[in-house]
């Protein structure tokens, strides 16, 4: 079997692992057919890119597991003239995706190495929608609110109540929530006129979210 037909079969099972992982939504599949997760994954682990499983990436990080990222992505309901905020920009992959559904994304990561790496992969596949900064996420970004849709990628005790006062009246946020060290679960929150809704959705388990920046 050629390299190319090799990496074709990877790619092909890995769209079929999201399906068979509850990725159903067809703008989510089509976002991450088109957006190749190689390049987010470097040295040792870049040929586990097509597998189903969460990887190290720089700065103690993790790349998440392509399934969770597809559930995540399904769960916000994103539309093409939604404005988004990722707290986490860890690789890039999820802003990424977020890319192809939004009209806008801002994502930040208290690691500066991890934003200056992602703007060059985002440069590379010309993802001009994305507006990578290094900040502390917990704050959100306060310039920019209010947002249609927040995604967290690393797991606070409770939603960040700056995150919640960013959010769109009508809008949505999914993060994973609990304690660090245990099973966290994976909450979607509807901000409506009456208030907040909330719908658990599956366990997950993510590296905390951090207060202050990185030491890289």
């Amino acid at each position: 079997m050629s390299e190319d037909t090799d990496l074709a079969t990877r790619k092909m099972q890995f769209l079929y692992a999201l399906r068979s992982k509850g990725v159903t939504d067809k703008r989510v599949l089509g976002a991450m057919e088109e957006i190749d997760r190689g390049p987010f994954v470097r040295g040792l682990f870049s040929e586990r890119a097509y597998e189903d499983m969460p990887l190290p990436i720089a700065c103690g990080q993790t790349i998440s597991q392509p399934s969770v990222v597809g559930l995540m992505t399904q769960a916000l309901n994103v539309t093409p003239r939604d404005k988004v905020l990722e707290i986490g920009t860890g690789s890039g992959y999820q802003a990424a995706i977020l890319a192809k559904l939004a009209r806008r994304v801002y994502t930040i990561d208290r690691h500066r190495r991890l934003v200056h790496e992602a703007r060059a992969i985002f440069e590379e596949l010309n993802l001009h929608t994305i507006t990578a900064i290094t900040g502390d996420g917990s704050f959100g970004l306060q310039d920019q609110a209010p947002f249609d849709r927040i995604i967290v990628t690393a797991a606070a005790e409770d939603p960040p109540g700056p995150l919640l006062g960013q959010l769109k009246e009508g809008g949505i946020m999914v993060l994973p929530v609990g304690q660090s060290d245990a099973v966290q679960s994976l909450i979607r929150v509807h901000k409506t006129a009456n208030g907040l809704e909330y719908d658990e959705l599956r366990d997950v388990r993510f590296v905390p979210l951090l207060e202050g920046l990185g030491k890289d």
